[in-house]
């Protein structure tokens, strides 16, 4: 039997910890879709994440290299934020589950609502 017990530096557990997360995912599409973004831009597409959740969820991403942060030196600042070479390599691997997850989604939200009807 294959385990998947933790001893040490787990690779999967560490980078799905990150790029699992549905900002960070939310975040890489809004830049592959739109390409160079600034902040402002990114939290609009977004809709509902707040500017704190999008400063981590940037900061995070820009640490693993996913992206680059550029700040231009203008009164006021303009930052703006790109993906990289590494952050575009991602992008089909994360399209694919994307796009399972819209093929799916009814389905998925079905089978939860007749979990919670089935439930004392």
């Amino acid at each position: 039997m294959k385990t998947f017990l933790h001893t040490g530096v787990c690779p999967v557990r560490d980078i799905l910890s990150r790029l699992g997360s549905k900002w960070s995912v939310l975040v890489l599409e809004t830049l592959h879709e739109n390409g160079t973004m600034r902040f402002n831009d990114i939290q609009r597409s977004l809709g509902d994440i707040s500017q704190r959740m999008l400063t981590v969820t940037l900061r995070s991403l820009e640490e693993d290299g996913m992206l680059t942060r550029r700040v231009y030196a203008e009164i006021p600042p303009r930052v703006e934020y790109t993906l990289t070479e590494r952050g575009q390599s991602f992008m089909p691997v994360l399209s694919q589950v994307v796009g399972w997850a819209f093929e799916h989604a009814d389905d998925i939200l079905a089978s939860r609502a007749a979990m919670q009807t089935d439930r004392p």
